[in-house]
């Protein structure tokens, strides 16, 4: 079957503007109506005994029917092309903004993810849909980057376990003098580093989807979430001697409910591993102006001012002997730090002088959501 031959395009301000036209010659019919009507049957006068000299007497026919007929068909005739190029003009002014629309489309569906509209003023339904793309041009970025830093990442990561596994069983199955016993070892050596691997996918996944962004948004209480979480922490936190401490007050913000867990989670798990065997952490929830607040704070080493900032990014890792451990990627941060920008959360740390950490995640209160948070939640319902 062939496509249909198709239709020779229109401009719509080749459609508009005809519109625009009929409504300024019509308009221009009524003003011309209402002034030359009454001057129909007017007639001047004059007086007939003028005292001064050289003045014209007696009574004359004022404009007549005739000549204001002719008159108006000469100003509407010169009225048509007047309202066309003033519809064409219009026209075009109404739709410069859509014109822009389509051609940041354009070079978007090219691979300018990073273009935006940027209509700014005046503020009406067109700029209002300009607002609203660029919002799902922003998330649409924010997913192809996060599809792109997953690929990577697995990439780089699963090589070397992906190599010793292979290596493993390469050396056991080349083993002809192998028992039962050898093969046993090697099987589960060859389970844990398959767990190894699944963990790091996991972590992979869960960076992936924070960095994607919001797809829901549900009123929470930062007290409840980590309340849960340290439930499930607790055990962990007893067999390597930790001491976790809490100070939850009610802390109600907006958000998505899982990715709120993440987070809280990620802070509790990398305080608890990278601290001292009898050390401490400290879990803080609060409320304070139109902000709900979470801090976490943790003894450990000392960390240097300036090496804070390479902690949130993934797999980055301050010591040498953390690489060495299979329960830590160095996503952990990471994580928290997508969630943050998700939320449009201030994410503050602090190396704290005795050693370890102190950071803090600042929500807005759900009565005073961010403006950005309040136009991606627009978007995602128009979209």
């Amino acid at each position: 079957m062939t496509n249909p031959r198709p239709l020779p395009r229109r401009s719509l301000q080749a459609r508009l503007a005809p519109f625009y036209a009929a409504g300024i010659f019509v308009a221009g019919i009524v003003v011309l109506a209402v002034v030359t009507v009454p001057l129909v049957g007017i007639q001047s006068a004059h007086p007939y005994r003028s005292p001064a000299p050289g003045t014209i007497t007696g009574t004359g026919q004022g404009i007549g029917p005739y000549q204001l007929l002719v008159g108006s068909a000469v100003a509407l005739a010169i009225l048509i092309p007047i309202a066309l190029a003033a519809g064409w003009f219009v026209a075009g002014r109404f739709l410069r903004p859509l014109r822009a629309i389509t051609a940041t489309a354009k070079a978007i569906s090219a691979g300018n993810l990073h273009q935006r509209l940027n209509l700014g003023e005046p503020a009406d339904e067109l700029t209002e849909l300009g607002y609203i793309l660029d919002d799902l041009y922003a998330r649409l970025e924010a997913s192809f980057d996060a599809h792109r830093h997953f690929v990577a990442n697995a990439s780089h990561e699963l090589r070397t376990p992906l190599a010793g596994l292979r290596t493993l069983l390469e050396v056991a199955l080349a083993d002809p003098d192998a028992d039962a016993d050898a093969l046993r070892s090697a099987c589960q050596e060859a389970l844990a580093l398959g767990g190894h691997q699944e963990r790091l996918v996991q972590a992979l996944l869960a960076l992936a989807t924070s960095e994607r962004g919001l797809t829901r948004s549900d009123t929470l209480d930062l007290a409840q979430v980590a309340t849960g979480v340290l439930a499930s922490r607790r055990d962990q936190a007893t067999q390597t001697g930790i001491d976790l401490t809490e100070h939850l007050a009610p802390a109600v913000t907006a958000g998505d409910p899982r990715l709120v867990e993440s987070l809280i989670a990620n802070l509790i798990d990398n305080a608890i591993r990278h601290n001292h065997p009898d050390g401490h952490v400290e879990i803080t929830t609060q409320t304070s102006g139109t902000q709900a607040i979470l801090t976490v704070t943790n003894s450990g080493p000392v960390i240097p001012d300036n090496q804070i900032q390479r902690l949130f990014h993934p797999f980055q890792r301050l010591a040498p002997d953390r690489h060495s451990r299979r329960d830590g990627y160095g996503l952990g941060l990471a994580i928290v730090n997508a969630v943050a920008q998700a939320h449009h959360a201030t994410l503050t740390t602090s190396a704290r002088p005795e050693g370890g950490l102190a950071i803090t995640v600042r929500f807005a209160h759900p009565s005073h959501p961010n403006p950005q948070h309040q136009r991606d939640n627009y978007a995602e319902l128009a979209t």
